[in-house]
């Protein structure tokens, strides 16, 4: 079972986030626009780092929609679907 701190912390060496802090990134904020600022050219490096880090596959872009809004939203997925 993974935490939001783990994955925070792939998330900030994978995605190249070094002025952020495992603590500046809210669970629940969204990981995209206002939020943690994250753009289309991160959501592909986020697929990489889940397929590497967790053996998840996503077949297109529309099924990450419901699982890319927030750092929560992601270990809920992850917890349940990750091999």
């Amino acid at each position: 079972m993974i935490t939001a701190k783990s994955l925070k912390v792939k998330l900030i060496e994978g995605l190249a986030l070094e002025d952020l802090d495992v603590k500046d990134i809210d669970d629940n904020a969204p990981l995209f626009n206002e939020g943690l600022g994250l753009d289309s050219v991160d959501a592909i490096e986020l697929i990489v780092i889940l397929d590497n880090a967790y053996g998840l596959k996503f077949k297109n872009m529309d099924e990450t929609k419901d699982v890319f809004v927030s750092i929560q939203t992601l270990v809920d997925y992850i917890n349940k679907y990750a091999k």
